[in-house]
């Protein structure tokens, strides 16, 4: 409970800290590397202590904050053994292919370690009413969806199952392409595929948005090819927050980002 944990929190993934922080839940230390604008008072806040990247760990200044808890996801799985001797350890996953069962499960985590039961019990209730009534709206429309990453002038595509794939198991939309692999970088995909694929929807993550901190410009994407699509010529090229999709994604801030960056553009 509660009583046994001294508010000495860290977060080594964004996630968790958008947990914490929708909780109420002080957190001590964070990896300041790229963290999104939608977190940046833990970045410019002096007491908030920079624990490397999301990456790699300054264990120096962990140790100078000798945490009660730490709470990391997949990217510091590897570190998790080390993580435990310098502190309790709290992984917690995400099965891509039941997002929102996952999601429910670690805010009950969070909820049950803070005596917050019923706060975090509303936030999956919240949530899980927002999912609800995009795949409603969406499998009533009958559109199609294809989601891809873009990356220094490279297409990757994402199906159902994979990273993205809740464009299509949770938020509704038929798949343009079926049976894509699920790899964590994607399927790469070329001009042609797109434009063979022919989506209704076009949903686009730019990593180097967040990766090199500069967007995109418009037209590298939009090409010739990708302007022979459905998608380009109903206006219907949508580019989500990437931030919120590729950074994080786990937590209940991303998450509802994520439906709200498909359902306003719906």
């Amino acid at each position: 409970m509660v009583s046994t944990i001294r508010l000495i929190q860290v977060a080594l993934d964004y996630a968790s800290l958008e947990n914490l922080d929708e909780l109420g839940i002080e957190v001590m230390g964070i990896p300041k590397s790229h963290v999104p604008q939608y977190l940046k008072k833990y970045e410019t806040d002096e007491n908030v202590a920079n624990l490397g990247t999301i990456f790699e760990v300054d264990y120096e200044k962990l140790n100078e904050l000798e945490p009660d808890v730490i709470f990391i996801s997949a990217r510091m799985e590897t570190k998790y053994e080390e993580l435990t001797n310098i502190a309790p350890t709290i992984y917690l996953t995400s099965d891509q292919s039941q997002m929102m069962e996952s999601f429910k499960t670690n805010m009950e985590v969070f909820g049950k370690l803070f005596d917050k039961q019923e706060t975090a019990q509303n936030i999956v209730d919240r949530v899980d009413n927002k999912v609800a009534a995009l795949n409603k709206k969406a499998q009533e429309s009958g559109q199609t969806g294809l989601i891809i990453l873009h990356n220094n002038g490279k297409f990757s595509a994402f199906g159902k199952g994979s990273r993205f794939g809740v464009i299509h198991s949770l938020f509704g939309f038929r798949e343009a392409v079926e049976n894509l692999e699920t790899a964590r970088h994607g399927q790469a995909v070329s001009n042609e595929f797109i434009q063979k694929a022919d989506p209704d929807y076009l949903f686009i993550v730019d990593r180097s948005a967040v990766v090199n901190k500069k967007a995109t410009n418009k037209e590298e994407v939009e090409n010739a090819m990708i302007q022979q699509t459905k998608a380009y010529k109903n206006g219907n090229i949508v580019y989500l927050d990437p931030e919120a999709w590729y950074l994080s994604g786990d937590g209940v801030t991303s998450f509802e980002i994520m439906i709200n960056d498909v359902d306003s553009n719906f």
